[in-house]
């Protein structure tokens, strides 16, 4: 399980890193959300990992 969490602002990106931002449920900073670890989702992590805090936790 991963849990992502949202620490910088998406003020000022481009549109398809907001979208993917949002398609990771998270809408304010300090949001979070948790997820079966995917390839699919690595991705979106490494596209917004500038943005993000991900954490590995236990299920």
């Amino acid at each position: 399980m991963v849990k992502v969490t949202l620490i910088k602002s998406t003020i000022g990106e481009v549109k398809s890193v907001k979208e993917t931002v949002a398609s990771l449920g998270l809408r304010k900073i300090r949001s979070s959300n948790t997820f079966q670890d995917s390839p699919a989702l690595r991705g979106k992590l490494k596209k917004v990992e500038h943005l993000v805090k991900v954490e590995e936790v236990e299920e």
